[in-house]
């Protein structure tokens, strides 16, 4: 990458020899990058320093990657993209759920971890292509205010925690209100590659964002389904 400020990536894998491969391989393209093999390493780096993203192998000695997912969101919003050699969707889905960002199985063509990187990256760091062009980047649903300068969400001026991802499907919803967007339409727009037949991470997305904020999830009224088509955001009376 160009940045003059260098990207920090933690890996976190008990195997010593991916670490070494993927230290390298990120290294050559501009990242700066450290790995620690468990929870345990994993927790004293991050007490000392800073990372932008966190590449999790799943399965770990001792605590295992699920857990640190759903320890993690519980206490920070670093983005994680979950790595696993048992390539089943159930340890997708129980991942996306507590919270992680991405999902690649091992084994895996570095290119394609690289993709991924930057594309949840690009969904932490870039703007908000809102419907109008206000200064103030401040938008108001509900009992809800969208600051899309510094990133948060508040209800009732509480914040609302939201982990990478479900701030940038919120993003999007909130740039097309009012409007049907299909599965592919949003999963394109969150990923900025293309993806599987059938994905249906984006449905657990959408579920993790209203677990966030609507008073009621078996009657949602900020995301509604369209049934065979998609989802459609619902702001009431938005405002900048």
């Amino acid at each position: 990458m160009n940045s003059k400020i260098q990207i920090k990536i933690l890996v976190v894998d008990d195997d010593i020899k991916l670490c070494k491969l993927l230290c390298q391989y990120l290294d050559k393209q501009g990242f700066a990058v450290s790995c620690v093999n468990d929870g345990t390493s994993m927790d004293a780096y991050l007490s000392k320093s800073f990372v932008d993203l966190i590449i999790l192998d799943l399965m770990l000695p001792g605590e295992n990657g699920l857990s640190i997912i759903k320890r993690l969101n519980n206490k920070l919003s670093i983005p994680i993209i979950m790595l696993s050699a048992s390539g089943e969707d159930i340890d997708r889905i129980i991942g996306l759920e507590m919270g992680a960002d991405d999902y690649l199985a091992k084994p895996f063509n570095p290119r394609e971890l690289l993709a991924r990187i930057r594309s949840v990256l690009r969904r932490q760091q870039s703007p908000l292509s809102a419907p109008t062009e206000e200064s103030s980047g401040l938008y108001r649903f509900g009992s809800y205010q969208f600051n899309t300068n510094n990133q948060t969400l508040l209800r009732n001026d509480e914040p609302v925690t939201l982990t990478s991802g479900e701030l940038s499907l919120l993003e999007i919803f909130i740039a097309n209100p009012k409007q049907v967007l299909s599965r592919d339409t949003l999963l394109e727009k969150l990923k900025g590659y293309d993806c599987a037949p059938f994905d249906r991470s984006i449905d657990v997305r959408i579920m993790r964002l209203r677990q966030k904020i609507e008073p009621d999830t078996t009657t949602p009224i900020y995301i509604q389904t369209v049934w065979g088509e998609g989802y459609k955001f619902i702001p009431g009376e938005i405002c900048a």
